[in-house]
């Protein structure tokens, strides 16, 4: 149950009128989970952030959250009820639809940063873009990355030379007369 808080035994009482005894006698064990902690769902936020920042990375676009941006989708993006799930459908909605004309055919159609900004206050506060100027500088994360997947697709070779150089080893070791070991009979 998600609810641990709201009241202990609503949770055994929700569980008894929706499964049957026979049901209920093979469960081991009732778990209760409490509410994420606002340090948690910032994670998360970063988490589905980190995402969209590798999902554009080939369009050479990165993604930035001002701390007002990260916690208005901490916010709207959490329910007691469902947890973090409904984080996806909000940074949907919020931050890849609208910037999709954008990269496709707008100011970052050639690369480049954008910043999301909270406008507004209070209830009429929503998420806005803002596209700082300049060249656009290769995050080192994305390096770490670029360089991880070259990396991969250069283990088959290395493996392949490695296997080679052994199997001359061996090839070389069965050229070598071999020495008695007992004595020659006479």
């Amino acid at each position: 149950m998600f609810t641990a808080g709201k009241r202990s035994g609503e949770d055994i009482e929700a569980i008894n009128r929706m499964f049957t005894p026979e049901f209920r006698n093979r469960l081991d064990a009732v778990v209760q989970f409490a509410h994420l902690p606002h340090d948690v769902i910032s994670k998360v936020v970063d988490k589905f952030i980190a995402q969209l920042d590798a999902q554009l990375a080939d369009r050479n676009v990165t993604v930035e959250l001002s701390d007002d941006a990260r916690k208005w989708l901490a916010q709207k993006g959490y329910d007691e009820a469902m947890g973090a799930r409904p984080m996806a459908r909000i940074i949907q909605e919020t931050i890849k639809t609208p910037l999709a004309d954008d990269i496709l055919f707008g100011r970052l159609k050639h690369g480049g940063t954008v910043r999301v900004i909270v406008a507004g206050e209070g209830a009429a506060a929503k998420l806005a873009f803002v596209f700082p100027e300049g060249p656009v500088l290769p995050r080192p994360e994305a390096d770490i990355v670029e360089a991880s997947r070259k990396r991969v697709r250069a283990e088959p070779e290395v493996r392949r030379a490695k296997s080679r150089a052994a199997a001359e080893a061996r090839k070389g070791e069965k050229s070598k007369p071999v020495p008695d070991i007992l004595p020659a009979k006479d």
